[in-house]
């Protein structure tokens, strides 16, 4: 009797529990249209369909940025998910920089679910250029772009590689950078975003170009975390490359549901070898990547502790 008890109530327990997810509709902020990280996205939105069988339907928002993605957090409803370097959730908790004056207590409630694919530095040269290494870009003509992180850490590199004021800039979207190397108006151009990156791979494919490495010591200038570009990644790369990343983070706040967190956590790590066999960038996120998430949802918690997963007293917080 007690044995047919047990099983009732377990039942029941899973009765509700597939009854809560049946209904569950998730937004997810992304980045602007035709990104990759908002590409990014709809393939989460798909596999989160896919791994629950439909009981999760994430609807994919597009974004003008990180900055807006966090401060939209302070009065989204609970079952908000967004995207944001854990750098930019740090300064909205402590209302620094882009935050000052903005604060607003709903931002200590944050919690990270899952690591995403990072935001990697591309140094992309022609061929025909002759630039081997950033030393030979001195004199040539190089395109940053405007706005974009891959701009403002483009700018920081050249500083702190000693070519400030010693590299011609080109005034030439970032959009138009491919026409632009392979009619010979740039000699290169930088961009951030997860390796394989479109524009990369299309540069690759149209024209000959090289990705340069940065050298040990630049890296650890750059107080970025390291990150090998693997050979064969784009057309023509027959080595590792050497650059810099910065992670990204799918975050939630404490508004949405243990249950909902765990559920999208397992599933988003149960279908990432699926997604990559989709688009290769999956492949660039693994276990090294949780250093980077800071307080985590508990539901996401109760997951990593399910699979073994090492967690910081400060995730768990």
């Amino acid at each position: 009797m007690r044995l047919l008890t047990s099983l009732l109530a377990a039942s029941m327990l899973l009765g509700t529990a597939t009854s809560v997810l049946s209904e569950t509709r998730v937004t997810y902020k992304s980045a602007k249209t035709g990104s990759s990280y908002y590409q990014m996205a709809v393939e989460l939105a798909e596999a989160m369909k896919t791994g629950t069988e439909g009981d999760i339907s994430v609807t994919v928002e597009e974004s003008q940025g990180s900055v807006q993605n966090v401060m939209e957090a302070g009065v989204r409803p609970g079952n908000y998910v967004f995207t944001s370097p854990p750098a930019l959730v740090e300064l909205s908790q402590s209302g620094k920089a882009m935050f000052e004056g903005k604060s607003n207590p709903a931002f200590a409630n944050i919690r990270a679910l899952f690591p995403i694919p990072s935001l990697t530095m591309h140094f992309v040269v022609s061929e025909e250029s002759g630039i081997q290494a950033f030393a030979d870009m001195e004199g040539k003509t190089i395109l940053l772009g405007k706005g974009s992180f891959g701009a403002t850490e483009g700018e920081k590199y050249l500083t702190l590689f000693d070519l400030e004021g010693k590299v011609k800039l080109a005034e030439v979207e970032l959009s138009n950078a491919v026409a632009a190397l392979k009619n010979g108006q740039i000699d290169g151009f930088v961009t951030a975003g997860s390796y394989p990156a479109p524009n990369v791979i299309e540069a690759a494919a149209s024209t000959s170009v090289r990705l340069l490495s940065l050298d040990d010591k630049q890296v650890a200038a750059t107080k970025r975390t390291p990150m090998l570009i693997p050979a064969g990644t784009y057309s023509g790369q027959d080595e590792d490359v050497a650059t810099t990343s910065l992670a990204v983070v799918a975050y939630a706040t404490t508004a949405m549901s243990d249950d909902i967190a765990y559920a999208m956590t397992r599933t988003y790590w149960e279908q990432k070898k699926a997604m990559a066999g989709t688009s290769a960038w999956w492949d660039g996120v693994d276990a090294s990547l949780m250093e980077s998430l800071g307080q985590l949802h508990p539901g996401a918690i109760r997951y990593y502790d399910e699979i073994g997963m090492q967690l910081s007293d400060a995730q768990r917080q």
